[in-house]
């Protein structure tokens, strides 16, 4: 083979590959976007069909938790504020739902006699949609409320457009 021909044929492999990459940025993109989308409000709609499950499910986990550390849960007033956003490295979707938290102390714990504790604490309970369906852990975000949360977890999350 000449020169001429490996560099023809190295020439046409260059066009190849760029008009596929083309092609899959001009197709496969809007359709995985659309995609996306699609997936994201049958997965917002699903939330809000199983929220109470998903809620007593939440603080079962938590009181189970023993966090914080020397404190009881005493009983959560779920608020009606949820954000959803996405986690940037995975896109992992992930729902931010505002509650109010009551704590007692653990007798003979550290946190016994502290006026602190009596203290209603605004927080942001974590859920997480994977594989179609929505779990969580039990895990908290203290002392902020959803919208709160995913501010402060900017570069880790990217809000979603909510379903009205």
């Amino acid at each position: 083979m000449s020169s001429t021909q490996i560099v023809l044929l190295a020439l046409a492999v260059v066009v190849v590959l760029g008009a596929g990459a083309w092609i899959t940025r001009r197709v496969l993109g809007p359709w995985r976007a659309a995609r996306r989308q699609s997936e994201t409000e049958h997965a917002l709609k699903l939330f809000r069909l199983q929220r109470e499950q998903l809620e007593a499910k939440f603080f079962d986990l938590a009181r189970l938790s023993g966090k914080p550390r020397g404190l009881k849960w005493l009983d959560g007033d779920w608020q009606s504020e949820v954000t959803f956003a996405r986690a940037c490295d995975t896109g992992l979707l992930t729902a931010f739902v505002g509650i109010h938290i009551r704590f007692e102390a653990i007798a003979g714990g550290d946190m016994e006699g502290l006026a602190a504790v009596d203290t209603v604490r605004d927080a942001a309970a974590v859920f997480h949609y994977q594989r179609g369906r929505w779990s969580t852990g039990g895990r908290v975000l203290m002392n902020m409320n959803p919208a709160e949360a995913v501010t402060r977890l900017s570069g880790q999350f990217d809000p979603v457009n909510s379903l009205s």
